[in-house]
């Protein structure tokens, strides 16, 4: 079975893909109320998954899911698979504690929004009545002083004088002292009553949470999900030797999930399995409808991980479908100071999870431990150009500080998928779209305007020839996959880098795939060392 993670989807799943789209076609006339909720909601835009299987007498069956919940129904919708576990019947154990939560919810609000809001209320009211009562007195205090300290220095004082006006002082403090005993005295009760009524809110709000905790616990215990052997697994289970621990929210409701707790069911084997995207993209995220997805991996890596156990999937889920380098990486210049390098795609710029030979591994073992070289910025494994590296912590962080800021010019050649005159933008511009990491989808990023990093290209189109675009991009920011992200978003340019499997066309396993199409090609600067202006430049690899 294919790698639900990087692949090339059969041809047989892309053609139940195209016969569901047209069942999905013939609902959009329908006035059905069910139908029409269906509609509005799959074409906000959900991720869609078929599956093809043999059951013991070799028949083929194909099964189909959508991700998460969709309309009126729930989990449920004629000609998709069910929920792995439906925990959302009416009478069930999850929506009768999800309506105690959710009264809980109305009760805290309520409470707060009447009970405490009058106690904090009077509260604020006797204290504020109190707090100008002890500053009227202490004006009157600070008053009567003043006029003590000018008749001292008017001279001429009698004892007797001199001490009717300390007398008067120090009875003046006493009475400022005592007014302030007797307001805090006062203020007392309705201090103990907001606290009584904070601690009650606290006592509701600690309740919730621990029913709301209770419920999930309950939820992760009782989704139990098989594998190929018969085998059931909890949520709980799965999840407790990964880094999160606890299943995040939605877990096993992908549509891959579903799609083989259907199949074992029926005790039929999985021979292909696909996901696409159908309806408009989500906020921030690139999904292109019509195109095909690798699996999520924050949610479904450990849930196939133990689901697909019994099946032999290609390539192993445990190995990383990377790619090849195409070529030797190449030094085009080196100094005392630092060298440039010309990465292939296909190779690493720094060591990853995995075995493959990255460029700082390349380098150290080309130059030996005593040079201490270090990569100064990084390409995405896809992106082919040239690296910088440094020799020695002393020129690394010279070289790191003119990246980071923004004192060396870059330039990338792309060739997009499309024509750019097509789609009236113009012909040179600026894109500012802040980026942030897809937490469950590394390594995904998306857009992110409330908490992204800023992330800035200006770009210039050079021409469209058979249907694609070459461009010029000079990124000001380094964002991870700021090119694909800017290129390939419908709040960017709208076109997709050519052979980029993750934002783009390109979604198959990368050793079965066209290369990414974004090379860098010019490194500009000026160097921290001697102050020479340096340009390096990389011939365009395709």
């Amino acid at each position: 079975m294919n790698n639900p993670f990087d692949y090339i989807p059969a041809r047989e799943c892309d053609e139940a893909f195209r016969e569901l789209c047209g069942r999905i076609d013939a609902l959009k006339t329908s006035t059905r109320p069910d139908d029409v909720n269906f509609m509005r909601e799959l074409e906000a835009g959900k991720m869609l998954g078929v599956l093809i299987s043999t059951d013991a007498d070799g028949v083929r069956h194909t099964l189909y899911a959508f991700s998460g919940q969709l309309g009126h129904g729930g989990f449920h919708f004629p000609g998709f698979v069910g929920p792995v576990f439906d925990y959302l019947q009416p009478d069930g154990h999850f929506k009768t504690h999800e309506q105690d939560i959710s009264r809980q919810n109305l009760d805290i609000s309520r409470f707060e929004a009447e009970t405490l809001a009058t106690v904090k209320t009077e509260y604020e009211r006797v204290r504020n009545s109190f707090d100008a009562e002890v500053s009227e007195a202490r004006d009157k205090y600070r008053e009567s002083k003043s006029a003590r300290d000018a008749r001292r220095k008017a001279g001429d004082i009698s004892e007797a004088e001199l001490a009717a006006m300390i007398r008067q002082s120090q009875f003046e403090k006493a009475e400022l002292h005592r007014l302030k005993k007797r307001v805090t005295a006062q203020l007392e009760p309705y201090a103990l009553r907001l606290n009584e009524a904070q601690s009650r809110l606290d006592a509701m709000k600690e309740k919730r949470r621990a029913d709301s905790e209770a419920l999930q616990q309950w939820l992760f215990t009782n989704f139990r999900l098989l594998n190929a052997r018969g085998e059931s697994r909890s949520l709980s289970e799965i999840f407790a030797d990964t880094p999160m621990r606890i299943p995040p929210s939605g877990a096993g409701e992908c549509c891959a999930p579903k799609l083989l707790q259907a199949a074992y069911l029926q005790g039929w084997q999985p021979v292909a399995m696909a996901e696409y995207w159908y309806g408009r993209g989500k906020e921030g995220e690139v999904r292109i409808h019509g195109r095909h997805y690798p699996a999520c991996r924050g949610k479904c890596r450990p849930v196939l991980g133990w689901m697909l156990q019994g099946l032999d999937i290609e390539p192993p889920l445990d190995s990383d479908c990377e790619v090849a380098p195409m070529r030797e990486p190449e030094i085009i210049f080196g100094n005392q100071w630092f060298c440039v390098v010309d990465k292939p795609a296909g190779m690493l710029s720094v060591p990853g999870k995995g075995s493959a030979l990255s460029v700082q591994q390349w380098l150290e073992a080309k130059y030996g431990p005593d040079r201490g070289v270090k990569v100064v910025h990084r390409l995405d494994q896809d992106t082919s150009g040239l690296l910088i590296a440094a020799f020695g912590p002393v020129a690394y962080k010279s070289l790191q500080f003119l990246f980071a800021s923004r004192q060396v010019k870059k330039t990338y050649i792309a060739d997009l998928e499309g024509d750019y005159q097509s789609r009236g933008i113009q012909q040179k511009g600026r894109i500012e779209l802040p980026l942030s990491p897809d937490w469950l989808d590394r390594p995904r990023q998306r857009v992110a305007h409330d908490h992204g990093k800023n992330a800035v290209t200006d770009y210039e189109f050079l021409y469209v020839k058979d249907g694609h675009t070459r461009v010029k991009f000079h990124p000001l920011t380094g964002r991870t996959h700021q090119l694909r992200v800017h290129s390939a978003s419908d709040v960017g340019l709208g076109m997709p880098i050519i052979g980029d499997r993750l934002y783009g066309h390109g979604n198959d396993c990368p050793h079965n795939r066209e290369r990414l199409h974004l090379h860098a090609m010019t490194l500009e600067f000026t160097s921290p060392f001697d102050r020479r202006p340096c340009r390096f430049d990389s011939p365009l690899p395709f």
